[in-house]
């Protein structure tokens, strides 16, 4: 769903219905003998009705960038070619009301000579667009009705053209596109001059209003691709740590819990991340009633599954289009996921431990994060109780870490849960750790040592001890043992961390210091998990019978 902002509540005034009827209108369906009006599926027309938003005041546009992620062989490639076509064309430019309350739009012939551009980092990929656009315009109405002339190379408008660019081109600046599709920019990256490009055209295309749409698949972490980037951003604004606005991102994957050995698994896994796009007898999984079997061969992808040739890595980003690892990942998307779980509460009073791990204002780069993370002693739940980060953009300038915010909830946990442990990596923070251990030290029932019952570093001169409570937490999550709250900043911290070999075995670190992509919340969770394993060694847990409590 589209990131709107607390001023746009509802439904909102879409032209994407106007768009879905000039499409039928005017486009033919590309790939047939003989004409058929091209129809997009009802998924395809909600992304429509999305991406054309309009503020209920002003009647203008409200989304400037779009990423629809969808499996290889969903039908993007078609579908945004006729987008294209209708930026061209249709009257795309919200332009108010009727009298009736209705949207009205324009065409961007009557503000501008419009340029529409494909992009790709190569002359191979703008065809996936280019030449379904193609047949879609000579097979349709636009040459009588609009008089567009559809070349080899490019199009032409009687104001204007459809052209494909790659990012060989010397640049871009001061050639302003008002639409423009990105493709497959899982696939753009820096060294192949993509991250550039996506900047260029997404500040052309700012100049004159325009809007643009990233048509990637699943990307991998860690390459930094524009795909990722724009995942990223939309993130950040979803966290609350970006004020950017107009933002939609419409990215489908197959369930974490997906088995590819498992061929019903498998089946139900393809099925969701295919949509109306699945040719499966029973239809789409996505509406009720469901609609029916589209194109996408089902069956035939799970044979792929089997071919011990293809690489299952390979198969998880094209097919299920799962975000899953960068090489060095220490967990993957999928199994990440697998242990999330919304619907647990923590209620007061429960028995808890508690892990932190801290920072201070850094001098150059980003300012790591701190994280205070809680781990419900009965489950092993593990829940976020304050990740405090520096925010995007102008906001994070000078930003600093609230410690005072930071106490506060420290206390707050105290009071509001019998913590019966804490672990706490003091770098940076040992005064206030020393502070906590004279307030709460005597109190807890596990303690790291007799005299720093708190102090936990994960740095210095306990690798060993560090290696074993990271194998534990792996191990916990791979084989499902605990479940955490599934919030953001906790999942994004356990996919940032990296694996690294040392002597003592393997540890976890940033892609590199200066790395945006923070760890805090992942270090504090091994601790608050560490807490709770130590606790059960202890017998903290096994309470007396008749006072109804745990035993384990």
């Amino acid at each position: 769903m589209p990131w709107r902002g607390p001023e746009y509540e509802g439904e909102l005034p879409t032209l994407g219905w106007h768009v879905l009827d000039w499409m039928i209108a005017h486009l033919a369906q590309p790939g047939l003998d003989e004409y058929a009006p091209f129809i997009p599926h009802r998924e395809q027309a909600e992304f429509l009705c999305r991406y054309y938003e309009l503020d209920p005041v002003t009647g203008k546009r409200i989304v400037r960038r779009g990423v629809l992620s969808r499996s290889r062989g969903w039908g993007k490639s078609p579908f945004l070619g006729g987008v294209a076509l209708a930026e061209a064309c249709a009257d795309v430019v919200g332009d108010g009301f009727d009298a009736y309350g209705e949207p009205v739009g324009r065409p961007w012939s009557s503000i501008r000579t419009p340029l529409i551009q494909l992009a790709a980092v190569s002359e191979a990929q703008t065809e996936n667009s280019w030449l379904p656009l193609l047949e879609m315009a000579r097979g349709g109405s636009l040459d009588v009705d609009y008089g567009i002339e559809a070349l080899d190379t490019v199009v032409y408008l009687p104001r204007g053209k459809i052209e494909p660019i790659t990012s060989s081109a010397t640049t871009r600046k001061g050639n302003p596109a008002c639409f423009a599709i990105l493709d497959q920019t899982e696939e753009w990256k820096e060294g192949n001059g993509g991250v550039r490009l996506a900047k260029t055209m997404r500040f052309n295309a700012g100049k004159i209003g325009g809007s643009l749409i990233e048509t990637p698949n699943a990307f991998t972490p860690g390459e930094e691709s524009v795909a990722e980037q724009s995942h990223a951003a939309y993130q950040a604004i979803i966290d609350g740590r970006s004020r950017a606005r107009g933002i939609v991102v419409d990215h489908r994957e197959a369930p974490e819990t997906t088995d590819m050995t498992d061929e019903a698994s498998l089946v139900v896994g393809l099925r969701y991340a295919y949509g109306d796009s699945s040719d499966h007898p029973d239809g789409c999984v996505l509406h009720d009633p469901p609609c029916a079997p589209g194109w996408s061969p089902i069956e035939r992808l799970v044979a792929d599954f089997y071919d011990t040739s293809n690489d299952p890595q390979d198969l998880r980003s094209d097919y299920l289009n799962q975000v899953t690892h960068a090489a060095d990942s220490w967990l993957s998307q999928p199994e990440v996921r697998a242990v999330s779980d919304l619907a647990k509460e923590v209620l007061a009073g429960e028995r808890i431990t508690l892990g932190f791990d801290g920072s201070r204002k850094r001098a150059r780069g980003v300012t790591d994060a701190t994280a205070l993370i809680g781990c419900r002693l009965s489950d092993g739940h593990l829940f976020t109780l304050g990740v405090w980060e520096q925010p995007e953009g102008k906001d994070g300038e000078d930003w600093q870490v609230p410690v005072v915010e930071v106490l506060a909830a420290v206390a707050e946990a105290f009071a509001t849960y019998e913590v019966v442990g804490f672990y706490a990596d003091p770098a940076k923070w040992e005064s206030h750790v020393a502070d906590w251990e004279a307030v709460w030290g005597p109190r807890l029932k596990v303690q790291a040592t007799r005299n720093h019952p708190i102090e936990w570093w994960m740095t210095g001169g306990r690798a060993t001890l560090i290696v074993r409570a990271l194998e534990k937490f792996h191990t916990a999550v791979t084989e499902r043992e605990l479940t955490y709250d599934g919030s953001s900043a906790l999942t994004r911290h356990l996919l940032n961390s990296r694996r690294r070999k040392t002597r003592s075995g393997i540890q976890i670190m940033k892609a590199n210091p200066d790395s945006p992509k923070k760890i805090d919340a992942a270090v504090a969770a091994v601790l608050a998990w560490q807490c709770r394993l130590d606790a059960i060694a202890a017998g903290v847990a096994v309470e007396d019978e008749e006072m109804g409590g745990y035993t384990f």
